[in-house]
């Protein structure tokens, strides 16, 4: 009769173990809260964000067009958060409200709906009630130059999501 030892047979408990931490640690931080509680990053205290996530994966600035716009972001898996002070006032999200990355700009503007305000190389939808205006922002690849390179409307709306942002029009 053949033995079978211990460690064989926790071995694969050990492998699944392991790669579920690691496959759990590449979710984005906003893995499965609804978009009610990824708006409520927009005002949140940069204490209680390193608290509920820990220490960001990185810190980086990030230059505006004018001076007093730069910002810290504090990036996390699939996130980015913008402070000023000592509040997030801007978060870079890779999908929310029904929309991700690579989206194309017309399932984009279907998704949204008529509070979507096509803006050619961008989309805007203000979001109400909450305490302070919020706005999402949805940016779109090839069309930087719209207007010199007098892109096709079948083009412009094959455009894809390149960057969405939640943020305070009002910073």
């Amino acid at each position: 009769m053949k033995r079978i030892s211990l460690s064989s047979i926790l071995f694969p408990f050990v492998c699944l173990f392991f790669s579920q931490q690691a496959a759990a640690q590449n979710l984005p931080v906003y893995a499965g809260l609804s978009n009610d509680e990824q708006l409520s990053f927009v005002g949140m205290m940069m204490a209680d964000l390193i608290e509920k996530y820990g220490s960001p994966r990185t810190v980086i600035t990030e230059r505006g067009n004018e001076i007093w716009q730069d910002d810290v972001v504090f990036q996390y898996n699939g996130a980015e958060f913008y402070i000023y002070r000592d509040r997030i006032w801007q978060v870079k999200l890779a999908s929310t409200h029904g929309v991700s990355n690579g989206d194309r700009k017309a399932v984009v503007l279907l998704t949204l709906g008529n509070r979507a305000l096509d803006m050619g190389n961008y989309i805007l939808m203000p979001i109400t009630g909450k305490d302070w205006p919020l706005m999402l922002r949805v940016n779109f690849d090839n069309l930087n130059n719209m207007e010199q390179t007098a892109l096709s409307e079948s083009a412009a709306y094959a455009a894809q999501v390149t960057a969405i942002f939640i943020y305070r029009p009002d910073y």
